[in-house]
C-alpha cells in the first residue's frame, strides 16, 4: 500500500515543489490549506503522517485524534518545535523536523535588515517614489567596527558571524554551547548574555524558543542595552516581549527594530489581510513606526532553501518507514536531536 501523508497549512508554492519531488517517491498527498486545529485533524484520517508547519500548534488533543487515526509520524517542515507537545507524543507519534534547510538564507535576510534599517532603505523607497529626493533623516552608521552581538552560534548564528565578520564588525556571541574552535578561527568572543547586551550596538537573535529564551528580550534585559540599540530577530516571535520592545522604542532606548517573526503571528503572517482591519493591537502599534521593519517569516523564502525543506522532509518520512535512526528525530525527554542527546545525556533517550 502506498504512504499517505496529509499536509496542513500549504500554500500554492509548497505543492508546486512537493509535487514535483514526489515523482521520485511516490507517496499519496492530500494537501489542506489551512492549519491543523482538535476539529479538522481527522481529515488525517487513514494517513501514515501529517505534516505541519511553524504555525501549526500540534496540541495534546491534536495528538491524540492523530494517534486515534493512526498517524505514526508528524513531519515538521521547519526547524523550530516549540509548536508541538512532546509530552503527549510519547510512545505515541514520532516527531522530525528540518534542522537546518538554509542557514544562508536566514542568514543573509538577517542582514537585510540591518542595512535597511540603518540605511533608512525603506524610507528612501517611498521618498523617491515621490519625488523627493532629501536625505533629511536618512543618516545612518559605519558598521566596520561596531559591536555585533549574536545570540545563538548554531548553523545560521556562524554564517551570520562570517558574514558580520566580512564588515569588519566586532562580534561577540552568546549560547548555552559556545564553539571555542569555531570562535578562535573567526576572531570573536563568547560573552555572558548581560556583558553582550551592554556592549553591543547591533543585536541579533538567532537562537531557538526555550523555557530558557523564552521573552529573554524584555524590561529588564532592555535596559542593560546601549542606548540606541538595533536588534534584530529572525529566530522566534517570543523571544521577545513585544509591548516591552514598543517601551523600548518609544522611549528610545532602542534605536531601531527589525523583526521577521513576531510573537502571536499565527494568525497574520503568510496570510494577504490587506482587507481587514489589524485588530491586534501591539502589531499594529509596531507598524506604525519608522524605525521598524517587519518581514512576514520570509528569512527561510529562497528556492534553495524551499527545496531543501521539501528534500529533508520527504527524507525523513522515507527514513522513518524504513526504520533508520534519524538525526532529524528530537529525543522527546531532553527535548534534543540524537546527536546531542548523546553528548549531554551520555545515551539516547528516546
Amino acid at each position: 500500500m502506498n504512504t499517505k501523508i496529509t499536509f496542513f497549512d500549504t500554500k500554492p508554492y509548497d505543492r508546486d515543489i512537493f509535487d514535483e519531488l514526489n515523482k521520485k517517491f511516490g507517496y499519496e498527498i492530500k494537501y489542506f490549506k489551512f492549519n491543523i486545529t482538535a476539529d479538522n485533524a481527522i481529515l488525517a484520517e487513514g494517513s501514515d503522517v501529517v505534516c505541519v508547519f511553524v504555525n501549526d500548534i500540534v496540541s495534546m488533543e491534536i495528538i491524540s485524534k492523530l494517534h486515534e487515526c493512526g498517524v505514526k509520524l508528524i513531519a515538521l517542515r521547519c526547524a523550530g518545535y516549540n509548536n508541538v507537545d512532546f509530552k503527549a507524543a510519547y510512545e505515541r507519534i514520532h516527531i522530525v523536523r528540518v534542522p537546518a534547510y538554509s542557514p544562508n538564507a536566514i542568514a543573509e535576510h538577517t542582514v537585510a535588515l540591518m542595512l535597511s534599517l540603518n540605511r533608512k532603505i525603506h524610507r528612501a523607497y517611498w521618498r523617491t517614489r515621490d519625488s523627493n529626493f532629501s536625505l533629511g533623516g536618512l543618516m545612518g552608521f559605519d558598521m566596520y567596527k561596531k559591536y555585533a552581538g549574536v545570540i545563538g552560534t548554531g548553523k545560521i548564528g556562524k554564517v551570520l558571524i562570517r558574514i558580520l565578520k566580512g564588515f569588519g564588525m566586532e562580534v561577540l556571541a552568546n549560547d548555552p554551547y559556545p564553539d571555542r574552535v569555531f570562535a578562535r578561527d573567526h576572531g570573536f568572543a563568547y560573552l555572558p548574555l548581560d556583558e553582550l547586551l551592554a556592549k553591543s550596538d547591533i543585536i541579533s537573535l538567532n537562537c531557538p524558543l526555550t523555557k530558557e529564551t523564552e521573552y529573554m528580550i524584555n524590561k529588564n534585559t532592555i535596559e542593560k542595552m546601549k542606548d540606541g540599540v538595533m536588534i534584530i530577530n529572525t529566530g522566534r516571535g517570543k523571544l521577545i516581549r513585544t509591548s516591552d520592545l514598543i517601551g523600548g522604542l518609544k522611549s528610545g532606548k532602542i534605536g531601531s527594530a527589525g523583526l521577521d517573526v513576531y510573537e502571536e503571528e499565527a494568525e497574520y503572517f503568510f496570510e494577504d489581510l490587506s482587507n481587514r482591519v489589524m485588530t491586534d493591537d501591539i502589531l499594529a502599534r509596531l507598524l506604525t513606526f519608522n524605525n521598524v521593519i517587519i518581514t512576514s517569516h520570509q528569512g527561510f523564502f529562497t528556492r534553495e532553501a524551499m527545496h531543501s525543506i521539501a528534500e529533508t522532509t520527504m527524507n525523513n518520512i522515507k527514513n522513518f518507514l524504513e526504520g533508520k535512526v534519524q538525526d532529524t528525530e528530537i529525543c522527546y525527554r531532553c527535548l534534543k536531536e540524537p546527536q546531542e542527546c548523546l553528548k549531554n545525556q551520555g545515551k539516547q533517550c528516546f
